[in-house]
């Protein structure tokens, strides 16, 4: 896997061994930066504050700073994702953009010299058909996490049943076994 365009491009993401988790591809990555890139209702990327939540290589996040995000908060549990987004972070030199945190998704809040916030982009890329981000985008919400114009860019299998009680679907695209929703508060 490598960063697929910005001032990183071409840089290889170091991933987790084993099966506990399952990076976004590459061919994924370039369609959702794409979608973020043109669609009107996307914050821009440029100075963009980010989290990467169920972060796995941090690739998503990765892609985001390589873009011009000013800062991305990676979130993860498993260690040795935990491990090569570290590595990640280390090697490109971005550990004044970058913070990694061993919270539980759902236990995520700001609060001073934890994270900055809110998140214009905030990226969850959960295991599969769990519905592991429903408890998230309720706390997403209750804790203020999300910027006013911000956007929640979801993925999970095409086979699971995503009904994001509160927000509304801006976008919704199917690559190979993956679905990606771009979601925003239905206020």
């Amino acid at each position: 896997m490598r960063i697929v365009s910005g001032s990183l491009r071409g840089r290889n993401i170091d991933t987790p061994t084993g099966k506990t988790t399952r990076p976004t591809s590459d061919q994924t990555r370039e369609s959702v930066f794409n979608i973020l890139k043109h669609a009107e209702w996307s914050p821009p990327l440029k100075g963009a504050i980010v989290a990467d939540i169920f972060a796995g290589s941090g690739a998503l996040g990765l892609e985001a700073i390589s873009r011009g995000a000013d800062f991305c908060l990676f979130a993860e549990m498993e260690p040795k994702a935990r491990k090569s987004i570290r590595t990640n972070i280390d090697k490109m030199g971005l550990s004044d953009v970058a913070r990694l945190h061993r919270y539980d998704a759902t236990k995520l809040k700001i609060a001073p010299g934890n994270m900055r916030g809110p998140f214009t982009h905030i990226f969850m890329d959960p295991p599969y058909n769990k519905k592991l981000w429903h408890p998230v985008l309720r706390r997403i919400m209750d804790q203020g996490l999300l910027a006013e114009n911000g956007v929640i860019i979801l993925e999970d299998s095409v086979e699971a049943e995503v009904e994001p009680r509160g927000f509304k679907i801006l976008d919704d695209k199917t690559w190979g076994a993956a679905r990606v929703l771009f979601l925003a508060p239905d206020r």
